[in-house]
Order: structure tokens, then sequence, then C-alpha cells
């Protein structure tokens, strides 16, 4: 019989163990931090202010955009003061509302990408009625449905993971509190929570992917069956291409980590693409759509130019 552990808090790794390179780290990762924040703040701002982005299209953007922020807010936050502690201890209470936070903001993600695809099939296959079957309270009301479902998909796996007994070492193999890493410090009978991970996890994930996948499948057969133009073909595809991109940012790392089972090596493998999935991606998802949206340009130039005015006088 394993003695259990009433557990008060959780020992977090560092992102690196080299002394020397912490300040280097937190730098690198302040930096990307706060770009992040000025992007993704940026976009929500525009679609907010810019009447000509009040349409559907945008209104998802803005919601991705308020979720990247959210959720590099959840880890990145630890990440930094932990490269400037030498005793990285997160709460039992902390621990478990990071996880929840997690998995609530990724879930939302993988969904409001697949309502994004959706939107552009709509957009694309039947244009004269996009704007009555893409109505502002449908949008609204698929989003807070994301957002609401989602979340009790987060409420699951905190739930699940809070009621487990800890009888290992309380030093969690990861940079912030997942459940993976969560499962091999406990004792007892994991096999559910492992099951919710890998078939509620899945299910959203790929099957949010699915959606995706099949919207574009029908764009692609539309364009080449109805509309034969090699230039429409070419703009219809651009306007895809940017969504596809943060696609496949997100959808890589995270197939990568939880359609995986998990092992004593993939765990070292997994902290290496949360960086990916959890820092990055969201950085670069303001980027690749105003670098290839005209729109996007325009207002932020329009918007930002009236206050450089403003100022100027």
């Amino acid at each position: 019989m394993e003695n259990v552990t009433t557990v008060d808090e959780f020992l977090l790794l560092s992102l690196t163990s080299v002394q020397e390179l912490q300040p280097v780290f937190f730098v690198m990762f302040l930096i990307i931090y706060l770009i992040n924040l000025v992007g993704n703040g940026a976009i929500l701002m525009i679609v907010i202010l810019e009447p000509k982005l009040h349409s559907p299209m945008y209104f998802f953007l803005g919601n991705l955009s308020c979720l990247d922020i959210c959720y590099s807010s959840v880890t990145l936050p630890k990440v930094l003061m932990n490269l400037l502690s030498t005793r990285r201890a997160i709460s039992f209470l902390g621990c478990i509302t990071q996880l929840h936070f997690f998995h609530f903001l990724g879930s939302t993600e993988a969904t409001l990408l697949a309502l994004m695809a959706f939107d552009r099939f709509v957009a694309i296959c039947n244009p004269l009625r996009y704007t009555v079957i893409m109505n502002m309270q449908l949008c609204v009301l698929l989003a807070a449905v994301t957002w609401f479902i989602s979340f009790f998909n987060g409420l699951t796996h905190s739930v699940m993971t809070a009621r487990l007994d800890f009888c290992h070492s309380l030093k969690i193999n990861h940079f912030f509190c997942d459940v993976k890493p969560l499962l091999e410090l406990a004792c007892g009978n994991i096999e559910l929570n492992q099951w919710i991970l890998s078939i509620v996890t899945g299910s959203v994930s790929m099957g949010a992917f699915f959606l995706i996948l099949l919207s574009y499948f029908y764009i692609i057969g539309f364009l080449v069956l109805k509309n034969r133009s090699c230039r429409i073909l070419h703009k219809a595809l651009s306007t895809c291409a940017s969504h596809f991109m943060v696609v496949c940012l997100f959808y890589g790392p995270v197939g990568f980590t939880y359609i995986r089972p998990a092992s004593a090596t993939s765990m070292s493998e997994d902290r290496t693409v949360a960086i990916i999935y959890s820092a990055v991606t969201p950085v670069l998802n303001p980027l690749i759509y105003t670098l290839r949206n005209k729109e996007v340009m325009l207002a932020l130039k329009k918007i930002f130019g009236r206050k450089l005015f403003k100022d100027c006088h």
C-alpha cells in the first residue's frame, strides 16, 4: 500500500536548469508574451472599432485574438516568475485552476477554428446567402456555445484530477500544470482519467479538425467543379490560407501531445512541444492574419494613423 501524501503545493520545472541561461530565457519569453498581448490586443481593438470589420469572419477572428491572450496568460506569467525564482512552487488550487483554464481555452480554440472554417465554406460556396446564413445572432450563439461547452470540458479534467491521491514525488515534470504530468504523480487507479484525456480531448480536437478538413474539401471541390477560373480559385484559396496556417500551427503540436500515450521519454518531448502551442502559436496568429489580410492592415493604419494625427495636434 503506497503512502498517500496530503498535497498543499506542487513544484514545477524551469525552462532550463542552466542558471546562466535563465535571465536570457526570461527576456526572450517576456518579449514573446508582450508581442502576443500587443498583437492580439491590436486585432481585437480594430475588430471592435472598425465598422468595416463587423462581419462574421472578423467576429470569429476577434474571439481568436481574445482567446490567444487568455491562453498564453494561463501559463507564461508563471513560467516567467519561475525563471527568476529558486523555489518554483504552485499551490494545489492554483495548479488545478491552471489545468482547468488550459484545457478550457485549448478546446475553445480547437472548436473556434472549426467555426472559422465553416464560415469560409459558407462565404465561398454560398455567397449569395452568406449574410442570411451567417447572421450575427447565429455567430454569437455559436461562439457562446463553443465557450460554454469548452468550459465544462476543462471542468471535467480539473475535477477528475483534483480527486486523485498523490503518493509519489510532488515535483511535476513540466513547466506548468497539465493532466499527463499530474497523472505520473498519482497513485491508485488512473484508467478513467487516462480514458477521459484520450477520448474526450481526442474527440474534441479531432472532431473539430475533421470538420475543418471537411469544410476545405467542399471548398476545393466547389471551386474546381463550379468555377474553373484559376483566378477565382487562387483568390478564394488565398482567403483561406491564413486560417489553414493557424490550424496547422495549433493542431500539429496538440495532436503530437495528446493523441500519443504517455511515457517517460514522451514527457520530455511534450515539454518542448508545449512551448510551441502555449507561447509561439499565439504570437504568430496575429502576424499571419495581419500580414496576409489587406482589410486588417488598412484598418490598423486607419485607426493608429488617426491616433498619431491627434497626438501630433
